[in-house]
């Protein structure tokens, strides 16, 4: 175990869990020998299955058979008790045992009990649900998505603080540029709020990213930008709007490519372009959302991901411990 990253596992969160978690692990570990992982569940079932696929080098087995589920609200995932598989995991990074959790269980209760274990970083009021999001030139990261309905213009300040922190981390190569997501892109646009937070950020003398104003909802994915900030009302919106796209997209090529002989055989000469296509759409590759601010890091799997989404949200997982998120944030923010 020694200089291996170690992870924080909630296995029995989410749809087909704790099957997709095990296989996400095992796909995972097949690539990467420095992670070690602390998986809270039921120890019978976890075990029986990991035990013929990992070595048990790179992994212990926290028993509870108590864990949080989908209909649970986030006050009675938390009043059911802390041997639930989700607060136990996140136990373990507020107790310096693991350097960060994952759980694809209820955001909500996710949310709650993460707030309720870890403090908050100094100067930041309320954390953001970040995400990836793909471009033409590689990848956004979006905040908030959905844990802040409202928010004032300190919250958006401090979101593109962190989420520039964040985008530095899982991608050390590029520099962040910082956009506020508005209803136009001419300075005169938007609410007083958002008026004045474009204000607030062009006043800023900061090193760690550029701000380049205002973005429209269809300007995403031009790749001008990569990290936007909004608030979580308007981003969750953004975000299901983008992903009912995608999905629609992805049925009606595949309804065209196969609806007669003539597209099946255009299909099968055009496969591999088809297929490239069908990856940059494909949300399995962009699991894993952050929530950004508390002290310790916690990421949020799609709940309805399989296995493969799983595996990509681990991927997630060690940037931000290899990129150092926590202290990124701390030495960015004002």
């Amino acid at each position: 175990m020694t200089n291996k990253i170690t992870f924080a596992v909630d296995a029995m969160g989410g749809e087909d869990s704790p099957k997709k978690i095990l296989d996400g692990i095992k796909l995972f570990n097949k690539y990467n020998k420095d992670v070690y992982f602390k998986i809270f569940g039921n120890e019978k079932v976890i075990g029986n299955y990991l035990n013929k696929f990992i070595d048990k080098n790179f992994y212990e087995i926290i028993h509870t058979e108590n864990h949080v589920v989908d209909t649970d609200s986030p006050l009675s995932a938390a009043k059911k008790g802390k041997d639930t598989s989700m607060w136990l995991a996140i136990e373990s990074v507020k107790n310096r045992n693991s350097d960060i959790v994952i759980s694809a269980g209820n955001t909500g209760a996710l949310f709650v009990i993460s707030k309720l274990n870890l403090k908050m970083i100094e100067n930041i009021d309320k954390p953001a649900l970040s995400g990836l999001w793909p471009n033409k030139n590689g990848m956004n990261v979006v905040l908030d998505l959905g844990a802040n309905i409202e928010c004032d213009e300190k919250n958006l300040i401090d979101f593109a603080l962190m989420g520039s922190s964040l985008f530095k981390s899982l991608y050390s190569y590029e520099s962040p540029k910082v956009a506020l997501l508005n209803v136009g892109s001419e300075e005169i646009k938007g609410n007083d709020k958002i008026k004045n937070t474009y204000k607030k950020l062009s006043e800023i003398k900061n090193n760690n990213f550029e701000f380049k104003g205002y973005i429209e909802g269809n300007k995403i994915m031009d790749g001008n930008v990569n990290v936007i900030v909004t608030d979580g009302f308007t981003g969750n919106i953004a975000l299901k709007t983008a992903e009912g796209t995608a999905n629609f997209l992805i049925k009606e090529l595949k309804n065209t490519l196969t609806g007669n002989i003539l597209a099946k055989i255009s299909s099968a000469i055009n496969y591999k372009n088809i297929r490239k296509f069908k990856n940059k759409l494909d949300p399995r590759l962009y699991n894993g959302a952050i929530f950004i601010g508390l002290d310790s890091p916690v990421v949020k799997s799609h709940g309805s991901t399989d296995y493969i989404g799983f595996s990509h949200s681990l991927n997630v997982c060690k940037k931000i411990v290899k990129g150092d998120l926590i202290n990124k944030i701390k030495e960015n923010i004002i």
